[in-house]
């Protein structure tokens, strides 16, 4: 990502608005007749953001409904993710683009500034203006009963908030006294930093500007506590369960909950155009319906849905591959965005003296390493599709680098044994298993959360090899937060779980993976809670190779440029890689994707992740279109 060639690729991106002819939406023509809607021309924004369909995208055409399964009601928030609409958010280089935002101009990597498009609206056809920012900023994160710790974390650089400042109806800036090089990316989230609300639609709940005695009884007849738990209710922009809530996404919902069915209706006020002069979104409506969760792929491969990942898994793709003809739909696999399906995290923070010790040698990491056949691994469990690699950036990544994701993942048990014994590993038991310097057996108990059979079998396969260096593996099941709490406290000496949950990565992307920031590591969960608490508790770092990553961390927050940025990417992965402080397995697993088969425009191959990503909202499901019925070659005519 370049967020300081940000006004380029705007240029690239949009173009002259001028030069595109607005085109209605049929399914908003009776309104726009009736005079209920003004015509598209007057709502879209002076300069609507005009997409470019190239390569294996098209132009389409307007209409139909497409169904999606959800396995809870709380899904709904799941329309934000896909939707995609963000101040800035991420194409499919992982390059940070304008999107809501018209313009963003950043200085010295701490002074924002936030450009609107002129006559952008939000959904129920009021302007979107500064006045959503100052609300929020004032209103919101500084008030003291919506707000009493006042604005969150993510904005704040040292401890300290930024200034804010409205420059005019379509410009606001943010500045702080050092960089803050996160926040693009934390506005282009999966989960983004909403740092504006619909002013006009929530200041009747807000105490500073209501009529007490209407507040009051709206608080009653939406059986609240008080006008804090009522605005609250009312403002969640990302839980997308408040029918009257203005949005800024492509469809806003229309059916209030609770049901086990939800419609979403498109935005008539959606800021996007395609080059044809058609306003986005194409799909007229997404009809979410709920269902348990188990029963999802039963019923895509019934074909119930027009598109689908969630609730899936890659076990599911046999039974829908042998329905996909009959059922009318194809199955794409997108690679997962994990760095490692099954990683295995050694606890330098581990209680027991002689165990911490030794998983804290380099060597003893490496040799465990090198002791795993990844390539039975992938054959075996993943039918050779998978990537043999470590628990480091996928090949997708502007960051990708083959030296340093293989490092120490060759299988080679002679090594292996060589580094064991350069440790002074060398006295066995009559079973072979080597000891520990205090004469007890190299036994690793590597403990999960006992939530996949998938686990069980890589660790089996996994056993086997290590026996053939003298380590012995046992695996203890465990629910998932008597896990963590094992782990936080020192007595698992190593535990399985997903390599990095975020390996599509690139420059402007916080490295917080990479470095002892925070409790949840399992590698390190002492050293990170040290961090987090800024020393309050847990334990400083003392290993150099740990403590060096730190310091790296450090330097990206102070970064003021992308190339440096990337320099402190690259020795962080090095590093990691290098002292093998996660042992990632296999990468890139398989995710299906169902897709009604006159669905155009979903990539046929992708990638399945949460942040980057937002699953399909990389994509641009506004994009996506119907191609009419007995018409399968994408005409659009």
């Amino acid at each position: 990502m370049k967020p300081l060639r940000v006004l380029s690729i705007l240029i690239a991106l949009v173009g002259p608005a001028s030069a595109v002819e607005p085109r209605e939406t049929p399914m908003l023509a009776d309104q726009v007749g009736a005079g209920a809607l003004p015509p598209v021309a007057r709502r879209l924004p002076a300069e609507p953001l005009v997409v470019t369909l190239t390569g294996d995208r098209e132009p389409g055409v307007h209409g139909g409904d497409l169904r999606m399964l959800m396995g809870r009601a709380q899904d709904t928030r799941q329309m934000v993710v896909y939707g995609y609409a963000r101040l800035v958010g991420y194409d499919r280089a992982l390059d940070l683009v304008p999107d809501l935002l018209r313009e963003v101009s950043v200085r010295e990597g701490r002074v924002f500034t936030l450009y609107l498009r002129p006559g952008h609206r939000w959904s129920d056809g009021h302007p979107f203006t500064a006045e959503d920012f100052r609300y929020y900023w004032e209103d919101v994160a500084n008030d003291p009963d919506l707000s009493p710790s006042g604005p969150p974390q993510e904005l704040r650089v040292g401890g300290e908030p930024p200034r804010f400042e409205v420059l005019d109806t379509h410009a606001v800036r943010f500045t702080w006294p050092e960089p803050h090089p996160r926040f693009l990316s934390l506005l282009a989230g999966a989960t983004p930093l909403f740092i504006y609300r619909p002013a006009h639609y929530l200041k009747r709940f807000h105490a500073r500007y209501a009529d007490p005695e209407a507040l009051a009884d709206k608080v009653a007849a939406e059986r609240r506590r008080n006008w804090v738990a009522l605005h609250y209710g009312m403002s969640n922009i990302y839980k997308a369960d408040n029918p009257d809530l203005p949005t800024l996404q492509p469809w806003r919902l229309v059916t209030p909950p609770p049901s086990n069915r939800f419609v979403f209706e498109r935005n008539p006020f959606f800021h996007r155009i395609d080059t044809n002069g058609r306003q986005l979104p194409y799909i007229d409506r997404v009809i979410m319906t709920i269902t348990d969760g188990k029963l999802v792929p039963a019923k895509v491969g019934a074909g119930e849905s027009d598109l689908q990942a969630r609730y899936l898994s890659f076990g599911n793709y046999t039974f829908l591959k042998q329905a996909e003809e009959r059922n009318g739909y194809r199955i794409f696999l997108w690679r997962l965005s994990t760095g490692s399906q099954v990683a295995l995290y050694p606890n330098l923070n581990v209680a027991d003296p002689a165990w911490r010790a030794v998983l804290r040698e380099a060597d003893f990491r490496r040799a465990l390493s090198l002791a795993i056949d990844r390539h039975e691994i992938n054959q075996v469990v993943y039918f050779g599709l998978a990537l043999e690699t470590g628990n480091s950036a996928l090949p997708e990544s502007p960051l990708y680098s083959p030296d340093v994701a293989g490092m120490w993942t060759r299988f080679d048990v002679a090594e292996a044994n060589r580094l064991l014994d350069g440790l002074g590993l060398t006295e066995r038991d009559d079973r072979g298993i080597r000891r520990l310097p205090d004469g007890r057996p190299l036994e690793i108990v590597i403990e999960s959360a006992g939530e996949s059979t998938e686990r069980v079998d890589v660790l089996e396969l996994i056993g086997d090899s290590w026996a053939r260096i003298g380590v012995k593996l046992y695996t203890k099941p465990s629910q998932r937060e008597l896990l963590r709490n094992r782990v936080f406290s020192g007595q698992t000496m190593m535990s399985v779980w997903w390599g990095l949950d975020n390996a599509l990565v690139s420059a402007e992307m916080c490295p917080l993976e990479l470095a002892p920031t925070q409790q949840q590591h399992l590698q390190w969960p002492r050293w990170g809670q040290h961090a987090e608490t800024r020393g309050e508790a847990g334990e400083p770092v003392d290993l150099p190779a740990a403590s060096r990553l730190l310091e790296l961390h450090e330097d990206w927050m102070r970064s003021r440029d992308g190339a440096e940025r990337r320099r402190i990417w690259r020795d962080m992965l090095r590093l990691c890689a290098d002292q093998v402080f996660t042992i990632g397995t296999v990468a890139g697993v398989l995710q299906p994707v169902v897709v009604n088969e006159r669905l155009r425009n979903v990539p046929e191959a992708g990638i399945w992740g949460w942040d980057p990503g937002a699953h399909f909202g990389i994509y641009r499901p506004d994009t996506f279109w119907f191609a009419p019925a007995g018409r399968d070659d994408g005409e659009t005519g």
